[in-house]
């Protein structure tokens, strides 16, 4: 079982930054992919970010390329979302989620979740 902790959602300008983290227990973070995704209200989850359990392999959603970047930490049992140049239509709840190995854009395909943390992005 691993759990997972979102933090670093905020209330921010448009143009502004939020650095995501989510911070994993249990000694299987490093062979962990794991992933960003987001639903905003009325909407139905999208992916934003992956990263493999090395961190070898990084995918980003066509939305938000060149503006957010998705890292990790081993040691720390922690994944990142860096989001720059943030934009109204960036609000959402976003959640990271974990599953073995390989990272994918389905979120189908991620057994543990997080509660989510809020991100709300003023005009």
């Amino acid at each position: 079982q691993v759990q997972l902790v979102e933090s670093g959602g905020g209330l921010v300008q448009a143009g502004g930054s939020l650095r995501l983290s989510c911070a994993a227990s249990g000694r299987t973070f490093s062979k962990q992919a794991m992933g960003w995704f987001r639903q905003a209200p009325g909407k139905e989850r999208e992916f934003v970010a992956a990263i493999s359990w090395n961190g070898g392999s990084t995918y980003v959603a066509a939305s938000v390329k060149g503006r957010f970047t998705i890292s990790r930490d081993n040691a720390k049992n922690t994944v990142y979302l860096q989001m720059n140049s943030l934009k109204p239509e960036d609000t959402a709840v976003y959640y990271c989620a974990s599953r073995w190995y390989q990272a994918t854009m389905d979120p189908n395909d991620y057994a543990f979740w997080g509660q989510g943390t809020q991100v709300t992005v003023s005009s």
